[in-house]
């Protein structure tokens, strides 16, 4: 891809994430499905599995306005990502993670972190560092702490491409009921 051919596609990407009211990364790709917590603060702590495509768990229970501290450990052969937020928000940050694959920047199992400073326009990198989300290598683990808004159509995914079409994706129950793909429609 030619230099300007990149640009431009780096400010549509920008425009058209903006536009979703979810920013770049570094503005929190997570805005509408609640906001960054304190961990001091967090009610309880989830343990969860990255494996190749699924998580373990499959689901998780929260209620509005509740904090967790979520400890996520990829355990499988590739790059995964723990992602919260809402199905439309997943399919915006699946173009920017296609264009980390495209750059170089995740590479089957590794992650090119030189490549993740690259300079996209406009201050954006791929440095991949929103509150609401991790991308991890095989054996590596961290933490998010998120406070949950009010009940709406969330998820946790994996937008590394192909990763959430094969199904590695995990649905957010509010107060007992699950929410998925089908209310939003």
């Amino acid at each position: 891809m030619s230099v300007s051919k990149f640009v431009i596609a780096a400010m549509a990407m920008s425009v058209s994430v903006s536009a979703l009211g979810a920013g770049a990364h570094g503005g929190g790709h997570g805005a509408s499905s609640g906001e960054p917590g304190k961990a001091s603060e967090a009610s309880r702590t989830i343990s969860v599995e990255m494996h190749d495509n699924y998580y373990e768990p499959e689901a998780i229970n929260v209620e509005p306005g509740e904090t967790i501290r979520f400890v996520v450990e990829n355990k499988g052969s590739l790059v995964h990502e723990f992602n919260i937020g809402t199905p439309a928000m997943h399919e915006s940050h699946q173009e920017e993670m296609m264009m980390m694959v495209e750059h170089g920047v995740i590479q089957g199992g590794t992650l090119n972190r030189h490549m993740m400073n690259m300079d996209m326009g406009n201050g954006h990198s791929m440095k991949h560092d929103d509150p609401n989300s991790v991308l991890l290598e095989p054996g590596k683990s961290k933490e998010v702490v998120w406070k949950f808004a009010d009940e709406t159509s969330i998820e946790f995914a994996c937008n590394v491409p192909g990763h959430y079409q094969a199904g590695m994706y995990g649905e957010v129950n509010f107060e007992g009921r699950a929410y998925s793909k089908a209310d939003t429609q």
